[in-house]
């Protein structure tokens, strides 16, 4: 059966991770920090699982918002970081470049803050006829309000909002699809609360 274009697949997409770093997290009061961390990590561990092209890039490492955060850089040890000055990635040529040298079509967004440093990328890859997602549960703003605005405003510029959980389950799709299921299966019993709880009792009881 053809699958339907307007699925995920794993080679149609790449993960666009933007400013996690802890000076942007302290001011971040949308979502959880430890949360916020959690649905990261699983969101890379997915990305790693599938075999995603991952462009990663912070801002003003020296000046406030610090490098990369640890759990972060434990799963990318060798992952080359762009560092930029502006809010806007599109605005980065060797942050651009490296997005468009992906040859995906479909860009999977997460970062802080969703008010600037991520909803301008977004609207800029939409403008230029890239499908951006938004993994909202991975991304952080100021306040609730500032960070529902934009992501409302990411929606009306037709950017798809989604979650790392539906990310994982839409690249899997299948659980008879050995090559990633262990990852994938493992990811929701370490980030997936209690969906991962429950499939840990499921296995424990069979």
């Amino acid at each position: 059966m053809k699958l339907p274009d307007t699925l995920l697949t794993p080679d149609n997409c790449a993960l666009v991770l933007i400013d996690h770093q802890a000076g942007l997290a302290f001011g971040a009061q949308s979502i959880d920090r430890q949360v916020l961390l959690n649905n990261t990590v699983a969101l890379v561990r997915t990305a790693l699982a599938f075999d995603l092209p991952i462009i990663v890039s912070t801002s003003a490492t020296k000046v406030y918002s610090g490098p990369l955060l640890p759990a972060l850089r434990a799963l990318l040890p060798e992952h080359p970081v762009h560092d930029r000055r502006n809010m806007n990635v599109w605005e980065d040529d060797a942050t651009r470049d490296a997005i468009l040298k992906s040859g995906r079509m479909n860009l999977l967004f997460s970062g802080m803050l969703t008010e600037a440093c991520i909803s301008l990328p977004v609207l800029c890859a939409q403008q230029e006829g890239l499908n951006a997602y938004v993994v909202a549960d991975a991304c952080a703003g100021l306040t609730d309000t500032g960070h529902e605005m934009a992501l409302r405003r990411m929606a009306h510029a037709g950017a798809r909002m989604t979650s790392w959980l539906q990310v994982l389950l839409e690249l899997q799709r299948d659980w008879t699809r050995h090559d990633t299921y262990d990852a994938a299966r493992a990811i929701v019993e370490g980030n997936g609360g209690g969906y991962g709880i429950g499939l840990n009792y499921a296995r424990d009881m069979l």
